[in-house]
C-alpha cells in the first residue's frame, strides 16, 4: 500500500482536455499506468485546473471545443505567468498545415493529428516531459549558481571594505588620529554627495553607484601619511618650512600607492580612480592656493572637493595635540569664511544646508577618549 502511494506521488500529471467522452476514455486508458491524469471538457475548465495546485506537468489539448477553442485556451495559458511553462500538445482532427502552424504559433510544443497512434502519443509525451524536467533542472541550477555568485561577491566586497579600513586605520593611527575619523569623513562625504546629486553641476558624476564608491574610497584620503617620517608626522608643535614641504608630499605618496595598485591590476576602475583623486587632491583649494599642484576651481576633481569640506570640518571639531576642538557652530562659521576660497561655493552651500547631518555623524562616531565635557563643548 505504501509503495503504491509513493508511486502515485512521484507520477507526473497529464491534463486531458477534450469535449468528447470517447477521446477522454482512450487517452486516460493509454496514460493511466504511467501518469496521473486529470480531465477537462472545456477550455474554461482547463484554465481553471491548470491554474490550480499542483499544476499539471503537461496538457493534451483538443482544438474544436465549445466556448473557447483550443487555440484560445493555449494563448491564455501562455499569457499567464503561472501556467506559461506548462507544455501543451495539441491532439486534433484538424490536419491542415496551416492548422499545425497556428497551433505552434500560439505556444504549443507539439501537434498530433487524430486518429492517434498510441506509441506516438506515449513517445511525444515522454519526450516533452523529459525536456520540461531538464529545463526546470537548469533553471534551478542557474538560480543556485546566481545565489552562490551573489554570496561570494558580497563576501569579497566585505573583505575589500575591511581591507580598505585596515589600511586607512594604519595611516590614521600614525597621525595620532582614530578610526572614527575615517568613519566620520566617509559619512560626511556621502552626505554631501547625496545633497548634491541633483545639482546640475554634479548630477553626472554623483550617481547612486558613484556615491557608494566615494563612501568606500574616502577612507584612503590620507593613506600617503605612511610615507611621512615620524619626526614630522608626530611633531606636537608647528612645522617649519622644510618639514611642511615634506608633510605635503603625503598627497603624492597616496597617489603613487594607488597607482601601483592600478598597475598591478592592469588598469583602473571607478573605485581606484576616486581613491586616487581623493588621496592626491583633497588638499587643493578652490582659489588655487592649495597643494600639491595648485589646481583651482573645476580643475579639482569633484571627489576631492567633497573630501576637502569633510576633512577640514572634522579637523576643526577634533582635538589635536596642537589645538583644542572647536564647537560645531564655530567650526561652521570658519567653514563659511572659506566659501569660494578654500571650498567650491556650491559644495560649501550644500554643507551649510545639511550641517545638522554633519553634527549627527560627528556625535555618532565620536572618539572614545572624548570626555563628556568635551563632547558637550564640541556639539554645543
Amino acid at each position: 500500500m505504501i509503495g503504491r502511494e509513493q508511486d502515485n506521488i512521484e507520477k507526473q500529471t497529464i491534463l486531458i482536455v477534450d469535449d468528447t467522452p470517447e477521446n477522454i476514455s482512450v487517452l486516460s486508458a493509454l496514460l493511466k499506468d504511467r501518469y496521473r491524469t486529470k480531465v477537462a471538457t472545456s477550455g474554461f475548465k482547463a484554465l481553471e485546473i491548470a491554474a490550480g495546485t499542483p499544476a499539471p506537468d503537461l496538457i493534451l489539448l483538443d482544438i474544436m471545443m465549445p466556448g473557447i477553442d483550443g487555440y484560445e485556451t493555449c494563448r491564455r495559458l501562455k499569457q499567464d505567468m503561472a501556467t506559461a511553462e506548462i507544455p501543451v500538445i495539441f491532439l486534433t482532427a484538424r490536419s491542415q498545415i496551416e492548422d499545425e502552424e497556428l497551433g505552434l504559433k500560439v505556444g504549443a510544443v507539439d501537434y498530433i493529428t487524430k486518429p492517434i497512434s498510441p506509441p506516438i502519443v506515449i513517445a511525444r509525451v515522454k519526450t516533452h516531459l523529459a525536456l520540461k524536467s531538464a529545463q526546470q533542472f537548469l533553471r534551478n541550477q542557474n538560480q543556485h549558481l546566481e545565489h552562490l555568485v551573489f554570496e561570494r561577491t558580497h563576501q569579497l566586497a566585505r573583505m575589500q571594505d575591511a581591507t580598505i579600513l585596515a589600511m586607512a586605520s594604519l595611516a590614521e593611527t600614525r597621525d595620532n588620529e582614530t578610526g572614527n575619523h575615517i568613519r566620520r569623513t566617509q559619512n560626511y562625504v556621502a552626505a554631501l554627495a547625496r545633497a548634491l546629486q541633483d545639482h546640475p553641476r554634479f548630477k553626472r558624476v554623483l550617481t547612486r553607484e558613484n556615491i557608494e564608491l566615494l563612501y568606500k574610497s574616502a577612507p584612503l584620503h590620507d593613506i600617503g601619511k605612511v610615507g611621512v617620517p615620524d619626526r614630522i608626522l608626530l611633531k606636537p608643535g608647528k612645522l617649519d618650512d622644510e618639514e611642511w614641504e615634506i608633510m605635503k608630499l603625503h598627497t603624492v605618496y597616496g597617489r603613487d600607492a594607488i597607482l601601483q595598485v592600478e598597475k598591478h591590476l592592469g588598469g583602473s576602475n571607478s573605485f581606484l580612480t576616486f581613491a586616487r583623486e581623493i588621496a592626491h587632491y583633497h588638499q587643493e583649494k578652490w582659489d588655487g592656493s592649495g597643494y600639491p599642484e595648485g589646481l583651482a576651481g573645476d580643475q579639482i576633481p569633484v571627489s576631492a572637493r567633497l573630501m576637502a569640506v569633510a576633512d577640514v570640518y572634522d579637523a576643526l571639531i577634533s582635538k589635536r595635540v596642537y589645538k583644542p576642538a572647536f564647537p560645531h557652530h564655530e567650526a561652521v562659521e570658519l567653514m563659511r569664511k572659506g566659501r569660494g576660497q578654500h571650498f567650491d561655493p556650491d559644495v560649501l552651500d550644500a554643507f551649510l544646508s545639511i550641517e545638522d547631518q554633519f553634527l549627527a555623524i560627528a556625535d555618532q562616531f565620536r572618539d572614545e577618549e572624548t570626555t563628556a565635557d568635551e563632547a558637550h563643548q564640541t556639539t554645543a
